[in-house]
């Protein structure tokens, strides 16, 4: 007879290979036939409800691996509140004006400037479009689930008019205002920028020291003495208007082999090691606020400079004597207006000198002109020293090219009237990590106003009207009738109709008494368009406001986190977030940050053709995602491992239950201790992750569902328990006992799992033939009540301990060639009597089996000494049942053993 017919083996059609990229398009499609989204919506109607408020990707090429783990971490955050009894509507969004689109359609031959403005924008509203279809595929691959059948994008037409009723609300409220002041300038986008929109970079620049001659002395110098001035910006000498001291430092007049110069007193030895001057007299000193309105002459042209006073003059660096052009600089612009100061600027939008610089210097960009006025300066004699310093310098985050300050009218956010307000509002936030309340209470403290007016085609208009003397019209119905205009027809109406088209029918104003109307052709700031998404899509679909949580890039604090912020606080009186969670940016293996620039981006479709999704996904389930984390062929080779574990756990517990239902459950009270503690073991877990969920600690998760399934159940329940599941009766008492451990345990961790592994799961599913049709429309599994649990598992330790004792002398023995395999052991134990009666209660005459070993007698004799018992191993003696590979002492004619011959009658 064949023995091995007559065991119960594990039985499945659940394969041991995933073969995720052939089988996880089709569970989406699934998916998307039956609607799971609206089915999860109307599974929880009544629910209390959690929002997560998307932060719209810029709708531009395929998504990146940044993309992607920001959408599957969201992924989690919606299907782990979901699964804990919450409705989670998810509605993803899409940030589609400014210029990377202008620029795309540009490069398809199309130039800007020689069309219609209505035409172009139309051009790039079909190519926005085109984009938002492109990246929500990408979404959908990676198993996200959301409402991408009717998402918010920024370009839809009752997105635009909630937007123009926000800035509305701002304008009446006189939080929005125009007007002159240095603002962060792009040359290469010709466009004022956002604080959000810049990047710093390492750069060489130029610094130069110059003097700068007394004219007028106000009887306190003479006109042989010289103010000597530090700059990073030669380009903006011309500019110079003032010479900005500090009121309370002490200035030194020293003489010179290049004459009488005045600096700050505590830096005269060192600039003049720097200058190489060996004359080095100190004539007099004074304090700043003494030299105030002395006037000097311009190195450059024939005008003057005048001496001013200011608190932000420092003694880090320079001489203590600031270069100040109100046209170029924020600081040097305020203090200049306390003098009555203009913010002359004279270089154009292109980063080009204009003609006033002068014919020597008009039409050469900034960096030449560089060169170009520190020569000028040395050939007048007015040059100390040139240098040059590696420093952090802003640029176009979009076009990687420097930017300069630049002096131009734009529109303005006012954030001083909102500031404490704001401040207020982060206290009331909670931020993770909890630095983040800091970082940003130090922005919005520090941030000047913010400039929204953008000189761009492709964005929301300004929507103001200028009366007949340029003075722009702040009209409550003016603008609700432009956000009407903008419900029907979209923002496109703005560009083609005339101004007079667009104002209510017969509106008048006091200061166009010839009804003659201009409308402003500047866009606003792109983070104005998702910074109002709160309005524009979280409260225009019903989802209520503030939101549950906001979650972006750490790179949004100072974006979409701020920006939301202040217009929410603004129009709606409080935050627009409960919490604020925020991740980092994703690595190479070697810790660079991945980009395209850099040729170490790793596409996510690459990785799900390859691997799959689920590989992805347990990716960013174990990363400390709040931190940057690394993605690498190698990490992706351990993802897939770990998986590989899980998958083949799940197989074999699984396989083991295909004979079972749920109607063969025995009751946890009737089950043996050692059963019981792993319903603990699982309980325990069961609560650890869903808590591990609630507080976004995602690696926590996968981490305890890992060991668990790797630990407590392959290497141990899963190991011994073998000898009753394949070797008992199929409906034998222990064997049912058995499984019905493995049944909760499927139900447990498949749930858990879930958020997670999607399609593992939802296949899972399909065999475990859980209550719910797909697993994403259940909940986390009840744990499973245990009398006395704290009792059993403080049983459960001693034994296991003890356990692990009598493993190492069973180790020391293979070692010593006395066994191979553990059956061939006879276990020799000397044990308390509390221990001896211990192992009785819990397994009275099956603790062999649970050692795995065919014997164990307790020997009054001199053993081995171990932390819990003493022991000794021999070989065991007896015959070795051919059917369960046990040594025992009787044995039927055949061979079997008792047990086994027992089973097969």
């Amino acid at each position: 007879m064949e023995y091995k017919e007559t065991l119960l083996m594990p039985k499945t059609a659940f394969e041991m290979r995933g073969n995720l990229p052939k089988k996880e398009p089709g569970i989406q499609e699934l998916w998307q036939r039956d609607d799971l989204y609206h089915e999860m919506l109307a599974k929880r109607e009544g629910a209390p409800l959690f929002v997560l408020h998307d932060g719209p990707p810029y709708a531009n090429g395929d998504i990146h691996l940044g993309h992607a783990m920001n959408k599957i971490i969201k992924d989690f955050i919606v299907r782990t509140h979901f699964m804990d009894g919450y409705a989670t509507p998810f509605v993803p969004g899409w940030d589609t004006h400014g210029l990377p689109i202008e620029t795309a359609i540009q490069k398809l031959g199309y130039n800007r400037k020689e069309m219609k403005i209505a035409d172009f924008r139309k051009l790039c509203y079909d190519y926005a479009l085109e984009q938002v279809e492109r990246q929500k595929k990408g979404f959908l691959s990676l198993g996200c689930i959301g409402d991408y059948d009717d998402p918010y994008i920024t370009l839809q037409k009752v997105f635009e008019a909630r937007q123009i009723e926000v800035f509305g609300k701002m304008a009446m409220d006189g939080l929005i205002y125009k007007g002159l002041k240095p603002v962060y300038w792009s040359p290469s986008s010709e466009s004022a920028l956002a604080e959000a929109e810049i990047e710093y970079k390492d750069v060489k620049s130029p610094t130069i020291f110059v003097k700068f001659s007394v004219l007028d002395g106000k009887g306190i110098l003479d006109q042989d003495c010289a103010f000597v001035i530090w700059t990073t910006t030669p380009w903006t000498i011309p500019a110079n208007l003032a010479i900005c001291l500090n009121p309370d430092f002490t200035y030194a007049l020293v003489e010179s082999e290049k004459g009488k110069l005045i600096v700050l007193e505590e830096l005269v030895d060192t600039l003049w090691e720097k200058f190489a001057l060996q004359e080095k007299k100190r004539l007099k000193t004074f304090k700043g606020k003494e030299l105030e309105l002395i006037t000097c002459k311009h190195p450059l042209y024939d005008k003057e400079s005048l001496v001013i006073l200011g608190d932000h003059v420092s003694a880090d660096a320079g001489t203590g004597c600031v270069h100040t052009a109100p046209g170029f600089g924020a600081d040097d612009f305020f203090v200049g207006m306390k003098y009555g100061l203009p913010a002359y600027c004279n270089v154009d939008e292109k980063g080009c000198m204009m003609k006033e610089a002068g014919e020597w210097l008009e039409g050469q960009y900034v960096e030449d002109a560089n060169k170009t006025v520190t020569q000028r300066l040395d050939e007048l004699g007015a040059l100390l020293k040139l240098e040059f310093i590696t420093h952090a310098y802003p640029h176009d985050w979009r076009t990687k090219k420097p930017i300069i300050y630049r002096a131009t009218t734009q529109w303005f956010a006012s954030i001083d009237q909102i500031r404490e307000k704001l401040l207020q509002e982060i206290d009331q936030v909670e931020w993770i990590p909890a630095w983040g309340k800091q970082r940003m209470h130090n922005m919005i403290a520090d941030r000047g106003d913010w400039c929204i007016s953008r000189q761009r085609a492709w964005g929301v208009p300004i929507p103001i009207f200028y009366a007949e003397d340029d003075t722009p019209i702040m009209d409550e119905a003016v603008f609700a009738h432009v956000a009407k205009l903008f419900a029907e027809h979209g923002s496109n109406i703005w560009f083609e109709k005339e101004a007079k088209e667009l104002l209510p029918q017969g509106y008048t104003h006091p200061l166009s008494p010839n009804g003659i109307f201009r409308k402003e052709m500047d866009t606003m700031d792109v983070w104005f368009d998702s910074g109002s998404s709160h309005t524009g899509a979280m409260m225009e679909k019903g989802l209520g406001y503030p939101a549950d949580l906001y979650f972006e890039g750490s790179d949004q604090y100072r974006g979409w986190f701020n920006s939301s912020l202040i217009i929410g606080t603004a129009v709606h009186g409080h935050a627009p977030y409960k919490q604020v969670l925020s991740h980092g940016f994703v690595m190479d293996g070697k810790g660079v940050k991945m980009s395209k620039s850099q040729w170490n981006a790793v596409a996510p479709g690459e990785i799900t053709k390859k691997y799959g999704a689920d590989i992805l996904r347990i990716w960013a389930a174990s990363v400390d995602y709040q931190a940057d984390c690394s993605m690498s062929d190698e990490i992706l080779k351990q993802c897939s491992e770990a998986y590989r574990k899980v998958r083949n756990t799940f197989r074999f517990l699984l396989a083991n239950i295909s004979d079972f239902t749920k109607a063969d459950l025995v009751a946890a009270k009737e089950l043996p201790l050692s059963d019981q503690y792993m319903l603990c073991v699982l309980n325990d877990v069961n609560e650890k992750v869903k808590q591990a969920y609630r507080e976004y600690r995602y690696s926590d998760a996968s981490g305890l569902l890992t060991n668990v399934m790797t630990n407590e159940f392959s290497a141990y329940y899963l190991d011994y328990t073998k000898d009753i599941l394949y070797i008992e009766k199929q409906n034998a008492p222990r064997r049912h006992q058995v499984q019905s451990v493995l049944y909760h345990a499927v139900d447990v961790l498949l749930r858990l799992w879930a958020p997670i592994l999607v399609h593992t799961c939802e296949e899972i599913n399909s065999f475990f033939h859980a209550e719910e049709k797909s697993i994403h429309l259940g909940r986390f599994a009840e744990n499973v009540p245990i009398a006395n649990s704290d009792d059993i598992v403080s049983k459960m330790k001693r034994l296991l301990a003890m356990r692990s004792d009598i493993f190492k002398a069973l180790e020391e023995a293979r070692s010593e060639k006395i066994i191979g395999k553990s059956l061939e052991a006879h276990v020799h134990l000397q044990v308390s009597e509390a221990d001896r009666a211990l192992i009785e209660e819990v397994f009275g005459d099956r603790f062999a089996q649970w050692l795995i070993v065919s014997e164990v007698s307790f020997s009054g004799d001199q053993l081995k000494t171990y932390e819990t018992c003493e022991a000794a191993v021999t070989k065991a003696e007896g015959v070795v049942c051919p059917r369960c590979w046990n040594i025992t002492h009787s044995h039927a004619e055949d061979g079997l053993c008792e047990r086994c011959a027992n089973v097969l009658k």
